[in-house]
This record gives structure tokens, C-alpha cells and sequence, in this order.
């Protein structure tokens, strides 16, 4: 960690170590002044006028997201320039999809970090952006101008060649115009002109979606924001591939089909006893080397049977570990509410599903139904987690950035640090539409003064969400035989 402080420092370091470096510079080559300059200088070639450019390179951390490399070009013969930001860390271990609602101008100042394996989506404008060669540290203004400046420089030619197309793209120019207030096509005059902040516009959804984990849209506030979501989810092999994690031919090898039952292989139909272990061979999903899950029913006192699996590869690191009900599908949805005084009750177990939300009113923290995964740890465990999925990879600092978002954002986590570590009273909200979420009770078989446990019936919206609206367990065999009657006669 130290090593990557001296390599990486915060860009606010970098900062105070230009306006302190001194007047007469090291001797070229040396050691000092490898380490003692904030930029490097590197001779490119530019691919405009062929002739010899300069390129910049900074080493830096961004607060609050992880560390990048910033780079610049600029050809002094053609007046060329290139910016664009890498990350320096590694590939994370499953993708993610950030999406935000912009809805007032304010949003507009919203800091994107796109890394070049990322996809840009706006379904509203038909719009999508594949991955470039090259990441960007922007705005969603510069994103959308950008945009505009790409497509409008075509349009004269487009016009004469592909009037069809220039309609197309004349009408999603307009709508870029709208969003961007623009009434005339001179950008500098339109980003001069003054705007209110909550201004209403053209309402758009913008989603980043990265498989190697290293995009961002900035959230205002805290993750409570209601406009802003982030979903984590496990990579294809095909974007595996695309990344370069695995080779073409492992990933046919763990596409092949699976194995089949040779003689002698043995089935059983007995229970699963919780002493029984099961091991299933499979692929990882992320270097695809043969690897084993496995599986064991676990009896929890006062709940249900659970299934834990548990899969580590040996060949890149991969660990995942998921949490399954092992009863069926609640009637009804569960609603646990918990309040937490002192650091005993950090203790207790928690079972979180896959299905759960979780949420702390006191400090506005709202994790929504499907963050986090399933998880079978302890209260302490889970906000440790939290915590530093926070400080790790949250965003919220920049030029975009106003002072009142930053100081909110950092009120925020040092609530969530009191919180976790118990300085102050709080309650523990765990709402599971399928009721397979649990808190241990600390004085079951009696009730828990401090736990409150509330049933309810699942709304209309809530089980088409999770698929239960189109389960049917009576009368699927008349279905059944008349979709094979029609089949036949067709």
C-alpha cells in the first residue's frame, strides 16, 4: 500500500509538490528526477502531421476511487491535442452498471470515470456508445457535447450522401441541443450563457456499463440518491475474452458441454444431511480453468435451511461465495427491523438474500433489493463491507463538483464510521420480499426486545419483479398437452 502512495499520491499532493519543487531541476536521467517530477514528458509521434509531439503522463489517485494514469498530447506543429485517463489498478472481479436519472441541470455536473471497455447507453435517444480505445474523465455535459461535436461535423457531407441518415441524425442533434440548452451552434457562447441549477430539461437515463469494473457515475449526497443506481453482476467468457483475462481457447474448453453420467456413476435420492458436503465441477467464470463448488445444507436454530456454496479457483484468485434459501417461496414477505445500542449486537449473525434490501435512517444509508449479493456473516461484517466498498470506490470529488456535495458526501462516512463502530444508536432495516433474510436472537426461543420481525403481502409490482406472477403449479399439464397438440399440427 505504501508503495502504491509513493507511485500514486492524491492529486491535491501533486498539488503542493509542483508549487514547492524547486528552481534549478535535477540532472537529466538521475534517479531525483525521475522522483522528483510531477509530469513526464515522453516524444510521441503524431498520427496528424507525422512530426514529433510531446506527451504527459501524471501518476495519480483520485479521492475516493482508485488510482489512474492521467495523459496528455499536444503537437506543437499542428496544434493536435489527446486527452484521455487510464486506470492503473486492476480489473475487478465482476462487472458493474452505474445508471443515472438526469433530470435538472444540476445533473448535468455529474463526474463520469469511463475506462475504455466501457459501454454508454441513453434508451430515451436510441443511443449507445461501444467501448472506445481510450478512457475519459468528464462530465455528463462533456459526455453529451462530445456527442454533438462527433456527429454535427459529418452532417454538411451526410446531407448530400445519406439523406435518410442526416434526418436520423439531425433529429438526435436536436435533442442533444435541447438537453444542452444550446440556442445557437456556438458552444462557447452557449457555455457562457447563465443556467439555474434546477432548472428542469429534457428528462434522459444515462447507464455506464463496464465489465471490468472501472467506470463511474457520480452520485449527489450519498448512494441514497434516488437518481442514481449501481448493479454488480459476473462477467461472460466472452467479455472474459474481450478484456484479455482468458485466451479464445480456454474459452472453448469451458464451453464445451457438460460432463454426462458414465457406467458406474451412482444416483442417489437420499435427503441431503447437513453433514454431507457436494462438490460440483465446473469452469471459472472469469479465467475459465477447471475448478469445484461446493455446496452444504446448513440449520440455522429459529429459521429455515439455507445452502451455502462456496467456489475458489487456484489459478487467478477467483472467490465467490452465495447464499441460497433452501425452503420454499414465503407466502408472504418479511421485514426485520433492529436496533442496535451497543457492540454486542455487531455480533449477531445476519443472512442477508440475494432478494433483501438493507437500510439505516438515521444516516440515510439505503442499499437496494439485490446490493451486495447474498451474504451469511455478522451485522459488524456486512457494514465493514459497506464501508469500504464506499471509500474505495466512491467519487465524489473534481472541478464538476461543488463544495456542499463534498462536504455532504463526507459527513455521510463519518456517520457510517460512528455507525459501525457503534458510537451512536441505530436501526438495522432488512426488508426480504421472499422472507428469506434472518437476525439472530440473542434471546430466542424468547422474543428480542430489540428486534421487531413484520409480515406483509407482497405487492403486485414486487412479485413480477422476482417472476412469481408467471409461476403455475396447477394445471400446467393441460397447458402442457395442448402447446404439444398445436405443435403437432403446425
Amino acid at each position: 500500500m505504501a508503495q502504491n502512495q509513493s507511485l500514486f499520491p492524491a492529486i491535491g499532493n501533486l498539488a503542493v509538490k509542483a508549487d514547492e519543487a524547486p528552481n534549478v531541476e535535477p540532472t537529466p536521467g538521475s534517479a531525483d528526477q525521475v522522483e522528483d517530477k510531477v509530469v513526464q514528458e515522453v516524444q510521441s509521434l503524431c498520427m496528424s502531421c507525422r512530426e514529433q509531439g510531446v506527451t504527459r503522463l501524471m501518476l495519480t489517485t483520485i479521492p475516493y476511487f482508485r488510482e489512474v494514469i492521467v495523459m496528455s498530447f499536444r503537437c506543437e506543429h499542428c496544434g493536435a491535442t489527446n486527452n484521455e485517463i487510464q486506470s492503473a489498478g486492476t480489473i475487478q472481479m465482476e462487472g458493474t452498471i452505474y445508471t443515472a436519472r438526469i433530470l435538472t441541470r444540476s445533473d448535468l455536473d455529474r463526474q463520469i470515470v469511463r475506462s475504455p471497455s466501457c459501454e454508454i447507453i441513453i434508451p430515451e435517444l436510441d443511443l449507445t456508445l461501444p467501448p472506445t480505445s481510450r478512457g475519459q474523465l468528464t462530465t455528463v455535459e462533456g459526455l453529451i457535447r462530445d456527442i454533438y461535436s462527433d456527429l454535427v461535423g459529418d452532417q454538411p457531407l451526410r446531407r448530400i450522401q445519406d439523406p435518410d441518415g442526416y434526418a436520423t441524425i439531425q433529429a438526435l442533434l436536436d435533442k442533444l441541443k435541447a438537453i444542452l440548452g444550446d440556442t445557437d451552434d456556438d458552444e462557447e457562447d452557449a457555455e457562457t450563457k447563465p443556467a439555474e441549477k434546477d432548472a428542469p430539461l429534457p428528462a434522459f437515463t444515462l447507464k455506464l456499463d463496464d465489465p471490468a469494473g472501472n467506470s463511474w457515475i457520480e452520485f449527489i449526497g450519498s448512494m441514497s440518491d434516488p437518481k442514481w443506481n449501481m448493479r454488480q453482476y459476473r462477467r461472460t467468457l466472452e467479455q472474459n475474452v474481450a478484456l484479455g483475462l482468458i485466451s479464445a481457447d480456454d474459452a472453448a474448453a469451458a464451453t464445451e458441454s457438460p460432463q454426462t453420467l458414465k457406467e458406474g456413476d451412482e444416483i442417489t435420492t437420499d435427503a441431503v444431511t447437513d453433514d454431507e458436503v457436494f462438490v460440483f465441477h465446473g469452469h471459472c467464470s472469469s479465467c475459465g480453468h477447471p475448478l469445484d463448488t461446493m455446496m452444504k445444507k446448513v440449520s440455522i436454530p429459529y429459521f429455515k435451511d439455507i445452502l451455502i456454496m462456496s467456489t475458489n479457483c487456484d489459478r487467478c484468485g477467483y472467490r465467490d461465495n452465495e447464499v441460497k434459501s433452501g425452503s420454499a417461496i414465503s407466502e408472504k414477505g418479511k421485514k426485520i427491523t433492529l436496533k442496535v445500542e451497543d457492540r454486542e449486537d455487531l455480533s449477531r449473525d445476519i443472512l442477508k438474500s440475494e432478494t433483501a434490501g438493507l437500510s439505516i435512517p438515521e444516516i440515510d444509508l439505503v442499499l437496494q433489493h439485490g446490493t451486495l449479493g447474498g451474504r451469511f456473516t455478522t451485522l459488524e461484517g456486512i457494514l465493514n463491507q459497506v464501508y469500504e466498498e464506499l471509500t474505495n470506490k466512491v467519487f465524489a470529488q473534481g472541478d464538476a463538483s461543488n463544495a456542499s456535495d463534498k462536504v455532504d458526501f463526507e459527513t455521510f462516512l463519518k456517520h457510517l464510521k460512528e455507525v459501525k463502530n457503534v458510537e451512536r444508536p441505530f436501526t438495522v432495516i432488512l426488508d426480504d420480499p421472499l422472507a428469506n433474510s434472518y437476525v439472530q436472537n440473542l434471546y430466542a426461543p424468547d422474543p428480542d426486545p430489540n428486534m421487531t420481525i413484520e409480515l406483509y403481502e407482497r405487492t403486485w409490482e414486487q412479485n413480477e419483479e422476482l417472476g412469481l406472477n408467471d409461476i403455475k403449479v396447477e394445471g400446467y399439464e393441460e397447458d402442457a398437452a395442448k402447446e404439444a397438440a398445436q405443435t403437432a399440427e403446425q
